[in-house]
C-alpha cells in the first residue's frame, strides 16, 4: 500500500523530552535548533490529566500523559518514527482516551504526495484505532486527507463527529461495492469504529462546521472551473435549526477574499462567526442561522486584518477574537475570561501574553500559556475555583536560564516614501546598536507576516552577535488589500524593493557594518534573499536561502497534476516579470555568496528549486553551497538538521564578512 497504516512502535522506543545541557558549555546551534521541548498539550475533560506530544529520536515524535498530582511522572503511550509520519494535535476524547493526527510526506511514482492521518489510543497505549476511512486494492484514487473531528461530543463517552474522506471501490456488481465519494460525517466510536453517517460523503464537500452541540450546521463546497480545477471559490450552506434541509449562506473567495467566511457556529445564539471584508481589511461579522441572514459587524481595525477567534473548551465556545499591529491583541467577549488573561499577564511580567491553550469541560480548570519575545514559553495551570496557579511546563528546555533578546517594533521608510513596519531585534549582550554585524531576515508566505514574540531563528543569529530586522514588507498579509497588493511575487518589484530599503535603513541608522549586513530567508523568504541580490546586489555581502523558491514559471509547472494549477498560474502570472523576478534565471547578476538549505521531502517547495539555483550559480561561477538532507520536508523538523544549519549559516555569514 502506499500509505500504510502507521509507525506507531512499542512503547521501548520511546525516549524523553530533550533536557537542557548542565554543566556543559552553551552551543547555540544546538539550543535554538532543538525542537521545542512539548507542544499540542490538552487538558482532560475532568481537568485531571495533561497530554502532550514531545520530540523523541532523530525526527519523530512521541505522545505522552501527566496525572496532575503530587509525585506523578509523565507516562508515554504512542510514538511516530517521523519517517515519514509524524504525531501531532493530540485531543482528549474522553477521560482515559485520546484521537490524535498524523502527518508525512512518501514518495510515489505521482513525487512527492502529503498525507493525513487520524488515530485513537486509550491513555494506557493500549485499543489503537485507525479513525480516517481505510483504502484497499479495489480503491479507485489516492486517499491523501485523513478527515477531521468536527466535534468531541462530550456528552458522548469516546464518540466524536469526525468529516471523513470516501473514495469508491471496483467491486463492481458485489454487495460490498461502494459508489462512496467525497467528504462526508461520520458520528463515530473511537473504541469500536462502529460508524453513523450523519452527512452523506459529497465530491466537492470541503469542510463542515458543527454547533458544538453534535449538529452540523454549515457546509462549505468547493466550485469547480474547467477540468475541475479549483476556481478558490467556495459556497457556503446553512441549517436552520431542527432542520435538515440545506439553504444557501454565501460565496466565498479565496483568492479575492471576497464575501463571507464562516470560521465558528454559536449554538446559543444561533449564528455563525465569519470574516468579511471592510474597507479593504478583514473584519469579523456574526451572520443569524434563522432565515433571515441578518449580520451585524462584531469587530474591524482600520490599519490590520482581523484574523481568528479565541475558542475554549470541548465545545469550542468563542470568548474572543484576535488581530496583531505591532503587537498580538485579543478582543474578549466573555468578561470573566478577559478578567482571568489580563490578572495574570499583570502578575507574570510585563508584555507577557497569556493564552487559553485548553480547559476542562465545565471550565473550571485552564491550561494556559504565556510567552513574550524573551522567552519561548510556560505552561499554567490554573484552578478557578481556588484561585491556584500552578507553573507546569516550559517550551523549550534547553533556552532554560539564557538570557535572550528584546524585540522592538521599528518603522522604515522605502523609496517611495512609504513607511514600512518590522521587528528589530539586537544582541543581548550589545553594548551599543552601533556598527554590528547584521541580517535582513524576510518571512516566507508570499501570504504572511511576521509578529512580534519569539523567533528562535532571529533570537539564534542575535545570540551570535547578530542584529536582526524582519520587514513586513509590501505583499505581506495582515495588513489589507492595498498592503497585500497583488502578492510577492506578482508584486515582486514591490516587495524587493522593501526588503533591500530594510537593509539600506540598518546601515544609515549606524547599526549595521555596512561590509558585514546579510539576508537570510526561508520559503518565500528565501526567494526575497536571492531576489533582492539579483536586484542590487551592492546592499548584501551574503545570501542564505532556506527552501527557497527559485524559478517562478518551473513553480507554476510543478503544480501541473494537482487541482491548484490554475491558482498558481494566477498567483505568479505572465510575462516578462516572471523570468526577471526568478533568482535562477539570473544568476550572474549575484556578486556575492549564496549558501543554501533544502529538504529532499519538500511538498510546498520542491527540491529543484535549490538544485536548479546551484546549478546556476555553478554557471555563473557565484561561490555557493547546496545543503540537503533526505527525509526532511519543507519545516526541516529536526534538531540535527536544524543545528547543522545554524552553525553552518553561522560560519557562512562570519567568513563572508571576514569576523
Amino acid at each position: 500500500m502506499l500509505l500504510r497504516s502507521f509507525l506507531v512502535v512499542a512503547l521501548a522506543q520511546l525516549v524523553s523530552p530533550a533536557q537542557a545541557q548542565d554543566n556543559k558549555a552553551f552551543d547555540a546551534a544546538v539550543a535554538f535548533g532543538a525542537r521545542q521541548s512539548v507542544a499540542d498539550l490538552s487538558l482532560s475533560p475532568d481537568g485531571l490529566t495533561v497530554a502532550y506530544v514531545a520530540p523523541s529520536q532523530s525526527l519523530g515524535s512521541a505522545l505522552y500523559t501527566l496525572r496532575l498530582e503530587k509525585g506523578a511522572k509523565a507516562k508515554p503511550v504512542l510514538v511516530a518514527s517521523g519517517k515519514p509520519e509524524r504525531l501531532s494535535r493530540c485531543h482528549w476524547v474522553s477521560n482515559d482516551r485520546l484521537a490524535c493526527g498524523i502527518y508525512g510526506v512518501a514518495r510515489s511514482a505521482q513525487g512527492l504526495l502529503p498525507f493525513t492521518r487520524q488515530i485513537a489510543v486509550n491513555a494506557d497505549g493500549s485499543n489503537l484505532k485507525l479513525l480516517s476511512t481505510q483504502a484497499h486494492l479495489y480503491t479507485r484514487g489516492l486517499q491523501l486527507g485523513g478527515g477531521t473531528v468536527i466535534d468531541w461530543l462530550p456528552d458522548q463517552d469516546g464518540a466524536v463527529l469526525m468529516s471523513r474522506h470516501y473514495l469508491p471501490d471496483d467491486h463492481t456488481g458485489t454487495r460490498i461495492a461502494s459508489t462512496a465519494e467525497g467528504l462526508g460525517v461520520d458520528l463515530l466510536d473511537t473504541r469500536t469504529l462502529a460508524s453513523r453517517t450523519v452527512e452523506p460523503p459529497r465530491r466537492d464537500a470541503v469542510v463542515y462546521l458543527s454547533d458544538g452541540r453534535g449538529t452540523v450546521r454549515i457546509m462549505g463546497m468547493n466550485v469547480p472551473g474547467p477540468g475541475n480545477q479549483d476556481t478558490g471559490v467556495t459556497v457556503y450552506y446553512y441549517r436552520a435549526r431542527d432542520s435538515r434541509d440545506w439553504q444557501k449562506l454565501g460565496n466565498y473567495n479565496y483568492v479575492e477574499r471576497n464575501g463571507f467566511a464562516p470560521l465558528a457556529v454559536d449554538h446559543d445564539r444561533n449564528i455563525a462567526y465569519g470574516l468579511r471584508k471592510k474597507d479593504g481589511r478583514q473584519a469579523l461579522y456574526s451572520l443569524a442561522l434563522d432565515g433571515s441572514m441578518r449580520e451585524e459587524l462584531i469587530f474591524s481595525r482600520p490599519d490590520v486584518d482581523i484574523d481568528g477567534l479565541i475558542e475554549i473548551g470541548r465545545r469550542y465556545r468563542v470568548v474572543g477574537l484576535s488581530y496583531a499591529t505591532d503587537y498580538r491583541t485579543v478582543v474578549y467577549f466573555d468578561p470573566e475570561i478577559d478578567k482571568i488573561t489580563t490578572t495574570i499577564s499583570n502578575a507574570l511580567a510585563s508584555e507577557s501574553k497569556v493564552w487559553i491553550a485548553d480547559s476542562s469541560v465545565d471550565e473550571r480548570k485552564l491550561l494556559l500559556f504565556s510567552s513574550r519575545d524573551d522567552d519561548p514559553g510556560v505552561y499554567y495551570l490554573l484552578d478557578r475555583q481556588t484561585h491556584h496557579l500552578d507553573t507546569f511546563l516550559v517550551a523549550r528546555d534547553e533556552l532554560e536560564g539564557v538570557k535572550l533578546a528584546k524585540v522592538k517594533p521599528i518603522t522604515y521608510s522605502a523609496s517611495d516614501g512609504t513607511s514600512i513596519p518590522g521587528y528589530l531585534t539586537l544582541p543581548p549582550n550589545a553594548g551599543t546598536a552601533k556598527g554590528l554585524p547584521a541580517i535582513v531576515m524576510p518571512h516566507g508566505g508570499p501570504g504572511a507576516r511576521d509578529e512580534w514574540g519569539f523567533d528562535w531563528l532571529a533570537q539564534f543569529y542575535a545570540a551570535r552577535g547578530y542584529a536582526v530586522l524582519q520587514p513586513n514588507f509590501r505583499g505581506s498579509s495582515g495588513y489589507g488589500d492595498a498592503w497585500y497588493q497583488q502578492n510577492g511575487f506578482r508584486s515582486w518589484q514591490t516587495a524587493i524593493s522593501d526588503v533591500l530599503d530594510a537593509g539600506r535603513w540598518l546601515v544609515a541608522q549606524g547599526i549595521a557594518d555596512p561590509g558585514k549586513l546579510g539576508i537570510v530567508g526561508w520559503s518565500y523568504g528565501g526567494y526575497a534573499a536571492l531576489q533582492a541580490a539579483v536586484t542590487d546586489s551592492g546592499v548584501f555581502k551574503a545570501v542564505v536561502a532556506i527552501a527557497p523558491v527559485t524559478d517562478l514559471n518551473e513553480l507554476k509547472e510543478e503544480e501541473g497534476d494537482w487541482s491548484d494549477y490554475d491558482l498558481v498560474k494566477q498567483q505568479i502570472g505572465e510575462g516578462p516579470q516572471v523570468r526577471a523576478g526568478s533568482p535562477a534565471q539570473n544568476a550572474g547578476k549575484i556578486k556575492v555568496p549564496v549558501l543554501l538549505f533544502h529538504g529532499a521531502l519538500d511538498r510546498n517547495v520542491p527540491i529543484a528549486q535549490s538544485e536548479h539555483m546551484a546549478r546556476s550559480l555553478q554557471k555563473a561561477e557565484v561561490p555557493h553551497e547546496l545543503v540537503t538532507w533526505d527525509n526532511l520536508d519543507h519545516s526541516l523538523e529536526d534538531s540535527g538538521a536544524r543545528t547543522e544549519m545554524l552553525r553552518k549559516s553561522d560560519e557562512f555569514l562570519r567568513r563572508a564578512f571576514g569576523i
